[in-house]
């Protein structure tokens, strides 16, 4: 047995070796960014129509299967319309340049912002702040008003403070600088998401679906503090452990270079 499988082994070329490894880990990111949402049961249904197609070629069920025959013809087009939201979130981090990555001092930034968030949440008012990282949030920021000003936690409390016009939008932060206020944000479509979380909860988790921000949400019912990062959100956190999450959110060794986005992968 042996033998027989050794006379293969001259017929396979480098380039096939590199051709399979690429496209295992193309599949690989696939599965790591679809994972958790709602594309996975989307992905499932599609697989279960293949199924019944190929059964209905078995078993003779001509009706069914030329009904399935011509769905599936258009099957790209099915894809690109079923999953746009996702493989626009996929198009986006493959087009991310890690290597032109602006340094930006945002040190004072993500101060402010934990102070003013652990005074919002004893103070029970709700707020939504959003962290550009690599990919621009400029689409976002013409949804509300333009301020473009030192990120401060007087500034911050009196945005959110109940008697204002912007305190139900969110508030960008781009380049270490509060440069809106009042912005509509994409809600999250994810099933899996708590029946408690509000708007503000789903909103701040549906820009992390799309882009690679970090979203700091204060709960207007119970003053809790959450985050949220790669549309995974992590609730009721103390303003020590926000200030941890974001300093390490924008530390240069996990946000820089072609290996930290490798590695991100990886998790």
């Amino acid at each position: 047995m042996l033998d027989d499988f050794s006379k293969y082994i001259p017929l396979i070329r480098w380039q096939d070796v590199v051709d399979i490894l690429l496209v295992s880990y193309i599949f690989y990111r696939i599965i790591l960014l679809i994972k958790g949402t709602r594309a996975v049961q989307m992905a499932a249904g599609l697989g279960v129509i293949v199924f019944i197609y190929f059964v209905a070629k078995q078993l003779e069920l001509y009706t069914l299967h030329w009904l399935l025959g011509t769905a599936l013809s258009s099957l790209f087009l099915l894809i690109v319309i079923v999953f746009q939201d996702d493989i626009r979130r996929v198009l986006t981090q493959f087009g991310q340049s890690p290597f032109l990555k602006h340094k930006v001092k945002t040190f004072h930034a993500l101060e402010e912002v934990a102070k003013a968030a652990s005074e919002l949440s004893m103070q029970k008012t709700g707020a939504l702040i959003i962290f550009e990282r690599q990919v621009g949030l400029s689409d976002f920021v013409d949804s509300g008003v333009k301020i473009d000003a030192i990120v401060s936690r007087p500034l911050l409390n009196t945005i959110f403070a109940k008697c204002t016009p912007l305190h139900d939008g969110a508030v960008l932060i781009q380049a270490g600088r509060l440069s809106a206020a009042g912005c509509v944000l994409p809600l999250s479509t994810n099933p899996n998401i708590s029946k408690k979380l509000g708007t503000r909860h789903r909103a701040g988790i549906g820009i992390t679906e799309q882009t690679d921000a970090v979203a700091v949400i204060v709960s207007e019912e119970t003053g809790a503090i959450s985050v949220a990062i790669g549309g995974r959100i992590t609730r009721n956190i103390d303003p020590g452990t926000l200030r941890r999450i974001l300093h390490n959110s924008f530390a240069p060794d996990t946000s820089e270079g072609f290996w930290w986005w490798f590695r991100r992968g990886a998790r």
